[in-house]
């Protein structure tokens, strides 16, 4: 019944590898079939190259396993706490890539310093704040889920798919997985070309609000005319 959402799950995770934005196992992505509350997700700890459909593993919306016989990725509750809260986010991926854990590791947003960035992000990416003692060592991936939940109040997830785990990395998502891997790639490309603007000019302000309207509604809004329709 599954066997396309796990396919799906499978090229979106198999995609990670390709764009260099994984070492070793150091990320996931997950589906969503949102009429049956069924999630597919990667795995924990199994390698790219030993990746199947076979090993993706299904849970319902509680985090609960109903089919699959490994173990699902670790990052499984925080999955499922934004799917719960995000009701239009389809697909979730997360990595460790270098630019955009960096801006994680050093609790700091990535300021919208130019068009490729707002073409893409409805403004600066935002950095959640750092979890408290209990929040780690508690129930900490669904509390990961949680703190991200907490920084998207007032914000649309779908003008801005992409968040930093301040010390942890980049989740991102959006309507289907292959966008959640997507929406990783730009954020890893917006990440590197923030430090290197931020290392030739510390004092770079944001781009102007009229500029990113301008960049972000011609591709995204209710008049866009970027590509073909």
């Amino acid at each position: 019944m599954y066997e396309s959402l796990k396919q799906q799950v499978v090229e979106a995770n198999l995609a990670l590898q390709r764009h260099g934005l994984v070492v070793f196992t150091w990320g996931n992505v997950s589906a969503i079939d949102r009429a049956q509350g069924i999630v597919a997700i990667k795995p924990s700890g199994v390698s790219y190259e030993a990746l199947t459909a076979e090993g993706i593993v299904l849970v319902d919306l509680e985090g609960r396993v109903v089919e699959g016989t490994l173990r699902p990725s670790s990052d499984t509750p925080t999955h499922v706490e934004l799917y719960r809260s995000f009701e239009t986010v389809g697909g979730i991926c997360h990595t460790h890539s270098r630019y955009a854990t960096m801006w994680a590791q050093a609790q700091r947003e990535i300021p919208c310093f130019g068009t490729t960035h707002a073409d893409h992000f409805y403004g600066p990416v935002p950095v959640t704040e750092a979890m408290t003692a209990e929040e780690i060592e508690g129930p900490y991936e669904r509390n990961t889920g949680k703190v991200i939940v907490r920084r998207f109040a007032g914000l649309d997830p779908l003008q801005m798919p992409a968040v930093l785990v301040a010390n942890h990395g980049p989740f991102t998502w959006g309507p289907s997985p292959e966008a959640a891997v997507q929406n990783a790639v730009v954020l890893e490309q917006v990440a590197e070309m923030a430090c290197g603007t931020v290392a030739l000019n510390s004092r770079q302000k944001g781009i102007a609000p009229a500029l990113l309207d301008r960049h972000y509604l011609r591709k995204h809004g209710t008049n866009a005319y970027y590509g073909q329709h």
